[in-house]
């Protein structure tokens, strides 16, 4: 006998408990870094763990197979494609040898529930082209882009199983976004809304909402930017905690999240904000045991 499920019931899609924050420019003397930290279901960030893979910055990174996660792309003296897959508990692989255009300054986030998405960069040039993730970690060759091209944007689920790219720089700052399907289709520019700006990062939270946050505007921002649960962005909110771009951010605990490192003009940092499950940005926490560093990337597992 067929279970009845009530005509309004609420989709259910999987929400991941735990995340970690990796790579990136930790300093002139480690400007490809590998170190990795580990955010628990309570937003904890962890010690450094010894990286492994390839050291970079400007990757991206999102999860797949609803339970697990990847690193890719970035910048270890060359744009690079490498893909580094994440466990369900948390263990970087090492190196899959890359698949589509090297680049960095990308973003990525997932779709479908169970996959994921690259998209845009620098390969030289700022670009569109976008390269999915199957939900077993396969990483596709380039796919055409779609929208402005552009770099330093980022990327965050919406909706449950679906996504959007924003913001980022083409040769001027930008706010427009592109909403991407639950089967990896990317839409065409929706006009942006809230300050153009770049280098920021987002996640999402709530189950099926979204959040960007700080960047750079011509100044360093706190400013935040809700995502609803049908894709539309909201206005700007007045930013918490230290302004600084380069940051990275995740979901955890669920339906939780938290913005971490980046840069404030005059050093990196390991600060972090905690993102409650109604999107309120949490004032800064103490700093990190993880080493300062800027131009890394997140993602949830577990």
């Amino acid at each position: 006998m067929f279970p009845i499920i009530p005509a309004n019931s609420a989709a259910s899609f999987p929400e991941n408990d735990e995340g970690i924050f990796g790579f990136g420019y930790e300093s002139g003397s480690v400007p490809y870094g590998s170190t990795i930290n580990l955010v628990s279901n309570a937003g904890v960030v962890a010690a450094d763990v010894a990286g492994v893979g390839t050291g970079r910055y400007g990757p991206a990174a999102c999860e797949y197979g609803e339970d697990t996660g990847i690193f890719g792309y970035g910048y270890n003296g060359a744009k690079i494609s490498t893909t580094n897959l994440v466990s369900n508990t948390g263990v970087v692989a090492t190196d899959t040898t890359g698949v589509g255009t090297a680049r960095q300054d990308m973003a990525a986030c997932s779709f479908g529930t169970d996959k994921g998405i690259f998209g845009f960069g620098n390969d030289g040039s700022v670009q569109s082209m976008t390269n999915l993730v199957s939900n077993v970690g396969v990483v596709a060759t380039d796919t055409a882009g779609v929208g402005t091209a552009r770099k330093f944007l980022a990327a965050c689920e919406f909706g449950g199983d679906k996504g959007i790219f924003g913001y980022g720089l083409t040769n001027t700052y930008v706010s427009m976004t592109n909403l991407v399907s639950n089967s990896g289709v990317v839409a065409s520019d929706t006009a942006g809304v809230g300050t153009n700006k770049r280098q920021l990062a987002a996640c999402s939270f709530g189950g099926d909402e979204g959040i960007f946050g700080f960047g750079y505007t011509g100044s360093y921002v706190a400013t935040t930017n809700l995502v609803s649960n049908s894709g539309v962005v909201g206005a700007d909110v007045a930013g918490v905690g230290t302004v600084r771009n380069y940051l990275m951010a995740c979901e955890y605990g669920g339906d939780k999240g938290i913005f971490g490192f980046g840069y404030t003009g005059s050093g990196n940092v390991n600060i972090t904000n905690l993102v409650s499950d109604t999107g309120v940005v949490a004032s800064d926490q103490a700093a990190t045991t993880g080493t300062t560093r800027q131009e890394g990337a997140a993602c949830s597992f577990n």
